[in-house]
């Protein structure tokens, strides 16, 4: 990759513009210097269209705004952070700031000011890089470099907010005074000019507030979740057709085949994809994806893509990469899927959070007694939790800007709640043989199936948004059968 011009002495390094590589020195001219100045198109936006959630987030301050009243509400976007030497990972704004302002750029801080009446919402970004004294192309984060961002004019316009310059914000928020809350964690600049201001538990406060928002989702939400949903079904259909190139490689094909579906579709992947081979598919989280894939053995596949505005769909199924299930694999299946059923039946308006797990584990705990690996009745296995050996996890989580969506909220608002029509969560019970476990039968070992679909709270019941997938094993093979041709 490029690197930028640098000053040619450590002297001209204390110029304004802060040179952020360290390449190599080369020297810049005054003419050259004099040349950058001028000569450059107006390229300023006007008419611009609100964003199409500009309603929502407006809405979402408002709501805000009515729990923190007389308080400075502080949240930030985050920023860049390092991956090597002079790279940086690629960004993804906090949930909290995105769901509040539908801005996604790094440096960015939401403001709400209280009021007598409320709150004055104001955005603070960078504007467009300075051009008179060479900032867009002698930083290494001018727009020369990483290309061009909206001006403040045209934030303004976008976002349905008033926008004013990041680089102001925290010598302004040093001296305020008042009560302050802040979204921790993103903004490390942003907490030291509040350090005298905020508490720990205050601001938790403020992030729990923000987590339980996002429990029941809105119409614009939930097309977004139908959307992630829809383009990880066309990820996993393309994993299957190459399912013959992975076996040549390793499960890093599999990765980097549903990757570039949901980088084509959307922002990128909700989380990191699970690609489990083999025995692979017994470690709950294998996102090394660096095994082998052979014909008899299962993939389980677990990935979701993420939408340009940030919602993940969170999908996994297990599929027999030769197309056919052996008749161990199919009865672990279809325990898993009579599990899942279970599961997805118990999700309803006015049932228990907890009831989806508790039926899906029901079906598994009495499948585990049936095939003699522990002794029964099942209400004995599930009151000392003996299942848990081979079940491993939870049956399932809330879903939307993050794959473990509302994850600060209390218990009492989560997992012991009641759902409601909105609300989305997984269902994705499993059963995992590990390779080493010599308490189940030679030929269990080294299976480990999960199946697992984002289900909607609707008004009578649920929706299956990722339905788009078969579950049942029969209908797994028929399918892939139709995508190998």
């Amino acid at each position: 990759m490029a690197e930028e011009l640098t000053p040619e002495t450590p002297d001209e390094a204390e110029e304004p513009i802060k040179q952020r590589k360290n390449g190599l020195y080369q020297g810049v001219s005054d003419e050259l210097a004099e040349s950058m100045k001028s000569g450059w198109a107006d390229t300023e936006l006007t008419g611009l269209a609100p964003i199409p959630q500009a309603e929502r987030t407006a809405a979402r301050r408002a709501a805000l705004s009515a729990r923190f009243p007389g308080e400075r509400l502080v949240i930030p976007a985050g920023n860049l952070k390092t991956r090597s030497n002079d790279t940086e990972y690629s960004f993804r704004a906090s949930t909290e700031y995105a769901y509040l302002t539908g801005d996604q750029t790094h440096d960015g801080v939401l403001v709400l000011e209280p009021t007598a009446t409320g709150h004055d919402a104001t955005i603070y970004l960078l504007p467009r890089s300075n051009r008179e004294n060479g900032e867009f192309w002698l930083d290494g984060m001018g727009e020369l470099w990483v290309g061009r961002r909206h001006s403040l004019a045209e934030a303004e316009q976008l976002l349905g907010l008033p926008a004013k310059d990041v680089r102001e914000l925290a010598a302004a928020l040093a001296e305020a005074t008042g009560p302050v809350r802040a979204v921790r964690g993103h903004d490390a600049g942003i907490e030291a000019a509040l350090t005298d201001k905020v508490t720990a538990e205050r601001d938790e406060e403020l992030r729990v507030f923000l987590s339980e928002a996002r429990l029941v989702k809105d119409d614009f939400e939930i097309a977004e979740l139908e959307k992630a949903c829809a383009a990880t079904a066309r990820g996993f259909e393309d994993v299957v057709k190459v399912l013959d190139k992975a076996e040549a490689t390793s499960e890093r094909y599999i990765e980097g085949t549903f990757f570039l579906r949901a980088r084509v579709e959307g922002n990128d992947v909700g989380y990191g994809t699970i690609a489990a081979a083999g025995p692979h598919a017994c470690t709950l989280h294998w996102v090394r994806n660096d095994g082998a894939v052979r014909s008899g053995d299962l993939l389980l596949l677990d990935a979701g893509v993420e939408t340009t505005e940030l919602y993940t769909a969170d999908v996994t199924r297990t599929l027999p990469i030769n197309g056919r299930y052996t008749d161990v694999q199919r009865k672990i299946y279809d325990a898993v899927y009579e599990a899942q059923e279970a599961g997805i039946a118990a999700v309803k308006p006015g049932a228990a959070y907890r009831d989806f797990h508790d039926a899906a584990q029901r079906v598994l705990a009495e499948k585990l007694v049936e095939w003699g690996l522990v002794e029964g009745p099942a209400d004995r296995v599930l009151e000392l939790g003996l299942q848990r050996r081979w079940t491993l996890h939870g049956t399932g989580h809330m879903l939307g800007m993050d794959v473990h969506d509302c994850a600060a909220a209390r218990t009492e608002a989560y997992v012991d709640t009641t759902l409601e029509p909105g609300m989305c969560l997984t269902v994705e019970p499993g059963l995992y043989f590990q390779a080493d476990d010599l308490t189940v039968p030679e030929e269990y070992r080294g299976i480990g199936v999960r199946i697992e679909d984002d289900i909607l709270v609707t008004e009578d019941g649920n929706r299956n948004l990722s339905d788009q997938l078969p579950r049942r094993s029969d209908e797994v093979e028929a399918w892939m059968a139709g995508l190998k041709g």
